[in-house]
């Protein structure tokens, strides 16, 4: 006898696992635990077989009715309907493994363990989720460039004309592991390169005439605040890294006694290891810290967030009190003011500062070279510098 609703309602879970029939095959299986599971009983080439129709009420009575003739019909076409749903899941399982969202992961995971920043994974993940919108549950080889423009023009739309030009760049790299891997044959992105507004390129504010720099070192030195901002100031003028360079630095990097500061590849922007020679003044600065900061790992400890180095803001915002504006000067433009004074004054070669800037490119060899023939050089440079640069009061301090 046909089942109705109401019974399907009224059954009660018992203490072993009971089934009651629809017709035609079709039963629902009721668990001790108070389950209710559509089941259809067939014969396929001569053997008793089970297929499962979901759970009720999630599917209906009506419902689990239509699935048993979809199932009779691929019965009467020669078709295994438990055979069948089995294969329909492992497609549906191969494309979830090759959606965007899923090669996205694939690519973020390896890209930590090829050591990049965690700086630069976040960015990377940031933009890859925004894109994940319009693109996430679709198969990488499907997906066209008009579908990548969606979420590029909603950036542009709202002026966030950088950040669209990196999220092409991205969903680029995420295509290009794609293909080398074998889920796709081609990099949409390609044909999106004009398609998007290019940012007006803006140079990083930065003091670069002598003496108005020679002004702003004066500032640095008699700035009042925290020894940890004094400290790192000072080191932006002296050694002119970048600034996460120095802000996420630790004790372990530095070698006071042989004057070097070892960045590891994990930090530095061109993910290679940058060693750096250490003037007397920048000791005398990491040596007053450190008798400061002895007990701790960092060399930049935060005092607002324990466990933490001093943030983004910190240096920023000291320049800020010191009267120079986001368009005078910033933290990044102590680099830009060494390198212009350094390369006016004549006396170091091009590629020393350049080696000592850690602009060199990326071939080992000529690397290796370049480390070899400039680091003596390196050294004088940075002991000429902290003397052109230090405050006459300073001196001797």
């Amino acid at each position: 006898m046909p089942l109705t609703d109401t019974q399907l309602r009224n059954l009660k879970p018992e203490d072993r696992t009971y089934r009651k029939s629809d017709g035609g095959g079709l039963f629902i299986e009721v668990s001790p635990l108070g389950s209710k599971l559509w089941r259809l009983a067939y014969r396929f080439e001569g053997k008793q077989k089970l297929l499962a129709l979901g759970s009720y009420p999630e599917t209906s009575l009506a419902r689990a009715r239509e699935k048993r003739q979809e199932a009779k019909s691929m019965l009467q076409d020669g078709i295994d309907p438990g055979a069948k749903a089995k294969a329909d899941k492992e497609e549906r399982r191969a494309l979830l493994k090759d959606s965007f969202s899923a090669l996205s992961e694939e690519f973020l995971t390896r890209a930590e363990k090829e050591g990049r920043s965690a700086s630069t994974l976040t960015k990377k993940r940031w933009l890859l989720k925004m894109a994940e919108a319009d693109l996430g549950k679709r198969q990488i080889r499907e997906i066209t460039a008009a579908e990548i423009l969606k979420p590029l023009r909603r950036l542009e739309e709202k002026g966030h004309f950088e950040s669209a030009v990196r999220m092409r760049a991205v969903v680029g790299q995420v295509f290009r592991y794609a293909i080398a891997t074998g889920r796709a044959e081609n990099d949409p992105t390609f044909g999106l390169r004009g398609a998007i507004i290019t940012p007006k390129v803006t140079h990083r504010a930065a003091v670069t005439e002598k003496a108005a720099f020679l002004e702003l070192v004066r500032h640095v030195w008699t700035y009042d605040g925290t020894p940890e901002t004094q400290a790192a100031l000072k080191l932006m003028v002296l050694l002119y890294p970048r600034p996460g360079e120095l802000r996420l630095s630790y004790w372990k990097e530095y070698n006071l006694e042989n004057g070097t500061w070892t960045i590891p590849a994990t930090r530095a922007k061109m993910r290679r290891e940058h060693v750096k020679p250490l003037s007397r003044a920048a000791i005398g600065v990491l040596k007053d810290l450190q008798a400061l900061n002895n007990n701790s790992l960092m060399v930049f400890p935060s005092h607002q967030s324990p466990g933490k180095p001093i943030s983004e803001a910190t240096m920023t915002l000291a320049l800020r009190r010191m009267g120079y504006t986001q368009a005078e000067h910033v933290p990044h433009g102590f680099r830009a003011s060494a390198s212009s004074l350094l390369n006016e004054s004549g006396k170091w070669n091009e590629d020393a500062i350049e080696a000592e800037l850690g602009h060199l490119g990326s071939n080992e060899v000529r690397r290796a070279y370049h480390r070899a023939r400039y680091w003596d050089e390196r050294v004088k440079m940075a002991e000429w510098w902290a003397g052109q640069v230090l405050p006459a009061e300073s001196v001797g301090n």
